[in-house]
């Protein structure tokens, strides 16, 4: 079978020699119109007048635009209908597209852009969390509070309390390929959007609402992208209705790509958070009752930032039983560009609270922070790594049922398997006796002082909007064996094409040369979702599978019947089909099914099966599966500067039944160092006036490759999902994101040897924080 080997991306050779062809690489007709926003220049207030006569005079320009000219509102929004593509008279940031040009070169739509004369009446922006809280300014009416058992009961009667919080920042996406969109113009007024897009079925559907067209008269392409990261989830909407719009009234095809620095101060970002908590617990450091209030900065616009929260607080319990728990979320709308999707979805910010707790709870205790965690994790599954049988219930490493094991909203824990996946990350990265050296290490030292920690990932596979949970496929199988398929996923450098050829081929029992996928297309595939929520292979992959066998059937009940045998004893294996006695190739089988008019085409549907939410009562069963893994990393701080390295990182993830070891390492290195990355160097910066000042790689610094840990291992737990997955594989593109917590809790291990007093180490932990932390500590 192909499944489960290790095998290179299927663009691999395109993408090491420059030959992979994305959006901007696409040949364009002659004609082709290129279009530049104009963007506001305040963050909130009006526009009093508008001069463009010097844009439209301008070298090249064809046409502006402005919202009173666009044949509809053109909403953006994924969400709310709350997000016209042009401003208007009202700004709410700064850097929101006021005016539109198109010109007859990029660069010539860029330089005309700026010639507008602007008359604004500025007001007072909302900014910051805190004047959002004092305006109630927010996206919901009040907090959504979701609890479980008596927290405040639990707290007051708790022998050990502590409080705080955490403030942790926002994070620019920074995909290589920046966002960009195609128009061609098609008769009878369709149109052909090629786009780097993770969700083509939504710019098909606003493009349609943009034109006043059917969704039919709208076709979307995507090939690939050059990495996406929840940044081309709805961020790419705007430039596709832009370039539809233009596209439509000039009759010309119609082409736009934001550069590096339109890209920072148009599009969203992570949302930001602050995180309060208060605790109580015992001298083992096991938690009775907790109480979180997560406050989010959401920006001018909803777009997904309702869900983002949500999942914040689905993952507000991360590893651990929480016996009694109270999370309050605030949904906070600022003058601030809208803060969108971001790999992990508003999870990583949930579960950094909790890590920041038991780090805190372990400095009060002066305990090993991994006891702590181990104390609080929910009950291990019967049988170590593996799992129980279905109707098994979770018990405890001692055989002994472990009541409510159930997270904060109600979802039964049936798959835990950290305590074994944890012994043996820490046995295999040496973390006691590595643990022993760094104080022996801190003693010895004044200056430099090193830090260590080994923190668990807890993630939930699935939509949160449970009918997003769907996907189909449509798969060809041609006269001469070859294989071609297409599927609602996208590709953007993770290596879903491949994974999902794979399950094909295994299907046909065929090399992997003989399948291909072609580009992603709203015209083959419809009503897709997102290729996000880490659930690209598991829906996708199933969708395929499920069109593969039906050709599959119907080829071996026609081949059984040309050989009086039966269909069940048909196998397909090594590129060749085995009838009973006969055997032949599968180029063979497919010119006698052709023949006998058997059909080779086939579509596939999936639903995940099990899932259902409420999220106003935040109540039910969001998440199909859990997703687990560990992490170990060892730091060095310079006390005087702030300065630090990352020494060594040792990474466990399970992935279930891999369907490419390969490719899933290669998302876990990259998720952890844009983990890492978010909580280190990565700095949003406003200013008082609401520009965004780091808003360049000048200024905005995503780790490099000399960031990375000086020693790097990462291992795939061996065990399978649970949960009737494709080949029993779990999802791999977020939970790993995760892991980069365990440089900010290694990084505050060193900050606390400093000192006596807690380091309360704030994100992204830069040097300036860093060093600021140590004389907190010193006193």
């Amino acid at each position: 079978m192909s499944v489960s080997k290790s095998l290179p991306h299927d663009a691999a050779r395109l993408h090491v020699t420059g030959a992979a062809r994305y959006v901007d690489d696409i040949p364009t007709p002659r004609g082709t119109l290129h279009l530049a926003f104009g963007l506001a220049q305040i963050a909130c207030g009006r526009i009093a007048g508008i001069d463009l006569e010097a844009v439209r005079a301008a070298p090249g320009v064809v046409g502006v635009w402005e919202a009173k000219d666009l044949p509809s509102d053109c909403d953006c929004s994924p969400s709310a209908h709350d997000e016209p593509m042009l401003s208007g008279h009202t700004v709410n940031y700064l850097g929101q597209p006021v005016f539109l040009v198109a010109a007859d070169s990029h660069l010539a739509a860029r330089r005309a852009a700026r010639l507008a004369r602007v008359d604004y009446q500025k007001r007072d922006a909302i900014l910051t969390v805190d004047e959002a809280l004092a305006a109630e300014s927010r996206f919901e009416d009040g907090p959504r509070i979701w609890a479980r058992g008596d927290a405040g009961e639990a707290i007051d009667a708790a022998p050990n309390v502590v409080e705080g919080a955490i403030e942790m920042g926002g994070q620019e996406h920074f995909y290589l390929e920046g966002q960009a969109a195609l128009a061609l113009p098609q008769e009878n007024g369709d149109m052909v959007i090629h786009a780097s897009t993770q969700h083509p079925t939504e710019i098909q559907h606003k493009v349609a609402h943009a034109l006043h067209l059917p969704m039919h008269g709208v076709r979307v392409e995507t090939r690939r992208m050059g990495g996406g990261f929840g940044g081309k989830e709805s961020q790419g909407n705007a430039l596709a209705i832009a370039c539809a719009v233009v596209a439509a009234a000039t009759g010309r095809p119609v082409k736009m790509r934001y550069d590096r620095d339109d890209d920072f101060m148009i599009t969203g970002k992570r949302h930001d958070f602050r995180i309060d908590y208060r605790v109580g617990f015992d001298d083992e450091g096991r938690i009775s009752g907790i109480e979180f209030v997560q406050m989010t900065r959401c920006g001018w616009a909803q777009d997904l930032s309702l869900p983002v929260a949500d999942r914040a607080m689905l993952h507000a319990d991360n590893a651990y039983h929480l016996p009694n728990v109270r999370i309050e979320s605030h949904r906070l709308k600022t003058n601030t560009q809208s803060a969108t999707a971001f790999r992990g979805f508003g999870g990583p910010q949930g579960m950094l609270g909790i890590e920041r707790v038991m780090d805190h709870v372990a400095h009060a205790l002066g305990r090993d922070p991994l006891a702590v965690r181990r104390a609080n994790y929910y009950a291990e599954m019967a049988r170590g790594g593996s799992a129980p049988a279905p109707s098994a219930p979770p018990r405890s490493l001692s055989g002994k049922m472990k009541e409510d094991q159930v997270t904060p909203y109600g979802q039964p824990v049936e798959d835990f398997i950290l305590h074994a996946l944890t012994d043996s990350l820490a046995e295999t990265c040496e973390y006691a006796s590595r643990r022993k050296a760094v104080a022996a290490w801190n003693a010895a030292n004044a200056v430099l002082k090193k830090g260590i920690a080994l923190t668990s990932v807890k993630f939930g596979i699935s939509f949160t909007l449970t009918h997003l949970n769907q996907a189909g496929a449509l798969v060809h199988v041609y006269q001469d064996g070859s294989v071609q398929m297409n599927h609602g996923g996208t590709e953007m450098g993770q290596g879903l094409f491949q994974k999902v050829a794979q399950v094909a081929a295994s299907r046909f029992g065929l090399p992997l040369e003989a399948v291909k996928i072609t580009a992603t297309d709203t015209g083959k595939v419809p009503n897709t979702s997102a290729t996000a929520a880490s659930s690209g292979s598991d829906l996708n992959g199933m969708a395929v599978m499920a069109a593969c066998d039906t050709i599959r059937d119907r080829m071996a009940e026609h081949l059984a019947a040309l050989h009086q045998a039966e269909a069940r004893s048909v196998r397909f294996a090594d590129g060749r089909v085995f009838v009973g006695e006969a055997e032949m190739s599968f180029a063979e089988a497919a010119k006698l099914c052709y023949e006998g008019r058997v059909s080779l085409s086939a579509t596939g549907f999936y639903k995940t099966p099990k899932v259902s939410w409420d999220r106003i009562k935040g109540e039910g069963r969001p998440f199909f599966y859990f997703a687990y893994g560990a992490s170990c990393s060892e730091v060095v701080v310079d006390t005087l500067t702030g300065e630090y390295r990352i020494l060594r990182t040792d990474i466990l993830h399970d992935c279930g039944r891999s369907l490419n070891p390969s490719l899933d390492i290669g998302q876990i290195e990259g998720g952890f160092v844009q983990g890492a990355g978010w909580l280190t160097t990565e700095e949003l910066v406003w200013d008082g006036e609401g520009l965004l000042r780091t808003h360049a790689p000048s200024t905005y610094k995503i780790p490099a490759c000399s960031d990375r840990p000086e020693v790097f291992n990462v291992a795939l737990w061996e065990g399978e999902n649970r949960e009737e997955t494709i080949y029993r594989s779990k999802a791999v593109g977020e939970p790993p994101f995760m892991h980069g917590i365990s440089v900010l809790m290694a990084l505050s291990d060193a900050v606390a040897s400093c000192g006596s007093a807690y380091p309360a180490l704030d994100a992204p932990a830069t040097p300036e924080r860093v060093l600021a932390a140590v004389r907190r500590v010193r006193g």
